[in-house]
């Protein structure tokens, strides 16, 4: 503005003054100079002015950023707000079930405490019945095995008997093997007379073979039991019944088979069952000879087989 002043003086002084051509020209350059810095400073003056314009849509951007920044960062705040809120409970929350989750924990472990202590117990127990399983099985099976050589031992023993009682088989002796045990039947035509308990001579050689296969087998048990029908006993005499009769028979048996040295006393048992085991209805003539009859039953030992029996139960 000054500048403009200057100008305009020094135009009106050289229109009303007289000057010389050179400072005539000297101050038309200077004018000129001043013009181009005039222009110079108007187009500085419009990019001064376009840059304001730039810098206050700048200003206006970042204040409109700032607000947003600013609501953003106040939701921020609230939303930070609510979950420090939240972990607080959440904290509270957790320090209580620590604390019970604490509590239950000892409760839990003293229990399986309890249960490791008592599933200790068990598996001892468990082991020591295993070890007496294991024993038992072996006893079993040792037993199995004498079973088994004890039904073979009769088995030959049936064999043997049959063998040597051959030609008294048709005559009212039978040999048979059946629940571990050899049962030699002979009827009363084959041994007495009715009503006596003499044994006649064909009777005597069938018992007295049968004395020769026991004494080769000592440890067997001969039962000898006498049966009779059910007629009733008439005769006079010592025989008071068929019961007593059939005991004496019994006897007699027992009286020849002990003649055989080789025969274990202690093995034989004479017992009476008179007309209260028969084998067939005495209905019959037929039935009633079947009934009169002497049976020896044969038993292997059983005594081991009773303490195997003992250890393994």
């Amino acid at each position: 503005m000054i500048k403009r002043i200057s100008l305009g003086l020094l135009i009106v002084a050289l229109s009303t003054s007289c000057v010389s051509k050179k400072i005539y020209n000297d101050l038309e350059n200077k004018f000129t100079d001043l013009k181009k810095e005039n222009r110079t400073l108007a187009d500085e003056n419009s990019d001064l002015l376009q840059a304001k314009n730039q810098l206050e849509l700048d200003r206006d951007a970042l204040n409109t950023e700032l607000s947003k920044v600013k609501s953003e960062r106040d939701k921020w705040l609230a939303d930070y707000g609510a979950l420090s809120n939240k972990m607080d409970v959440m904290q509270e929350s957790y320090k209580a079930l620590e604390k019970n989750s604490n509590e239950a924990l000892q409760i839990n472990m003293s229990k399986n405490r309890d249960l490791l202590s008592q599933l200790d117990a068990k598996g001892k127990a468990l082991a020591i019945e295993q070890e007496r399983l294991s024993k038992s099985a072996q006893r079993l099976q040792e037993l199995e095995s004498l079973i088994a050589a004890k039904e073979a031992t009769m088995k030959k023993l049936k064999e043997t008997l049959s063998n040597a009682l051959n030609s008294f088989e048709g005559k009212g002796l039978t040999v048979e093997q059946k629940n571990g045990k050899v049962y030699v039947s002979m009827e009363n035509k084959l041994l007495f007379n009715s009503g006596s308990w003499a044994v006649g001579s064909e009777g005597k050689k069938a018992v007295v073979e049968l004395g020769k296969v026991l004494g080769d087998n000592p440890d067997i048990s001969v039962l000898i039991e006498g049966h009779t029908d059910d007629d009733r006993f008439s005769a006079s005499g010592p025989i008071a019944d068929n019961w007593d009769l059939s005991t004496k028979r019994a006897t007699a048996i027992v009286a020849i088979l002990s003649e055989n040295k080789n025969i274990n006393k202690q093995n034989l048992t004479a017992a009476g069952r008179g007309e209260f085991s028969p084998l067939a209805s005495n209905a019959s003539a037929e039935g009633k000879a079947k009934n009169r009859r002497i049976e020896i039953i044969l038993t292997p030992r059983l005594d081991e087989i009773a303490e195997m029996l003992n250890e393994i139960n």
